[in-house]
């Protein structure tokens, strides 16, 4: 089996026929490519040796054994399976081996957020004489507003943004398409960017229709993002460890936390599955023990 070639087809397959993102495209291969590296270290001949459960079981102790956290083993094992299964479905195997990786147990941890009063304090230290400053604060003010992912962020359009409707179109991952409403102070924000920033700006070809720009005229990118914010946050003071998605959990938080349904805040956030959502009904620990106080028979409140 030369696991080179197929990993080069199955590449062309995922941008080709799943017309999946770059960045999805680039994160399966990393990780389809950690059983290459575990192949070639190791000498493994697979042209006369199928992959079987002893060949897996090796393989996940060989991640473990390279600091691999049991998070990333279940990311790399899923991407895995994928993968074989391709090669079932171009006939190049008669069964999927990789069904029967066990999956590592895993914490369930809750995501880090930001309050409200947090957030301030990041805004309020935003020099706003500097170049990029306004664009910055902008910045800060939709990913908490409309919840959204770093990437949707740095490929969003100026067209994008409905003023009237009050609604912004995002284009997440495997390129698909929802509608977020966006509160009319950002849309404010935005208009003043635009006007003082953005359309004075000269934008590359490919960047022309952009939204935010980078000195050189070209769209952000996502690490200009990430240290943007975390620049920010220590400035600010902020005791956290703070990213691009810290302003996602703290957008689905703040709407938990004030009564809003579940199914809601997974359409806004663009999640697959509810089950991805649940985990923001495990923070609002102010919410919970309200309701304990309230309801629960034996509650002190009630007697």
């Amino acid at each position: 089996m030369n696991i080179s070639l197929y990993i080069a087809e199955y590449e062309r397959y995922l941008r080709l026929e799943k017309n999946l993102s770059p960045n999805s495209i680039q994160a399966y291969i990393r990780d389809i490519k950690k059983i290459e590296d575990f192949i070639n270290i190791n000498s493994i001949n697979l042209s006369s040796n199928k992959p079987n459960s002893d060949f897996f079981e090796s393989f996940i102790n060989w991640l473990a054994q390279n600091g691999i956290a049991p998070s990333s083993q279940s990311r790399i094992i899923s991407g895995i399976r994928s993968f074989f299964n391709y090669l079932l479905l171009e006939k190049i195997i008669d069964e999927n081996p990789a069904e029967m990786i066990e999956f590592p147990k895993l914490a369930k941890k809750l995501p880090n957020f930001l309050t409200l009063e947090e957030i301030e304090k990041m805004l309020s230290i935003i020099d706003l004489s500097k170049t990029g400053g306004f664009r910055n604060k902008v910045i800060i003010e939709l990913l908490f507003a409309c919840g959204l992912r770093v990437s949707e962020l740095v490929n969003l359009k100026k067209a994008d943004i409905s003023y009237d409707e009050e609604w912004i179109k995002v284009t997440g991952k495997g390129n698909k398409q929802r509608l977020v409403p966006i509160s009319q102070n950002a849309l404010k924000l935005i208009e003043i960017y635009l006007e003082t920033e953005r359309n004075k700006q000269k934008a590359s070809n490919a960047d022309k229709e952009t939204l935010f720009l980078n000195r050189r005229g070209k769209k952000l990118s996502r690490v200009f993002v990430f240290n943007i914010i975390k620049e920010l946050a220590i400035k600010a003071g902020v005791r956290k460890n703070v990213s691009p998605h810290t302003l996602r959990h703290s957008f689905a938080t703040g709407l938990v936390a004030n009564g809003a349904d579940l199914r809601s805040v997974q359409l806004m956030l663009g999640h697959e599955s509810i089950t991805t959502t649940e985990i923001y009904t495990h923070l609002d620990r102010k919410f919970l023990t309200q309701t304990i106080d309230e309801f629960h028979p034996r509650s002190k409140k009630r007697k």
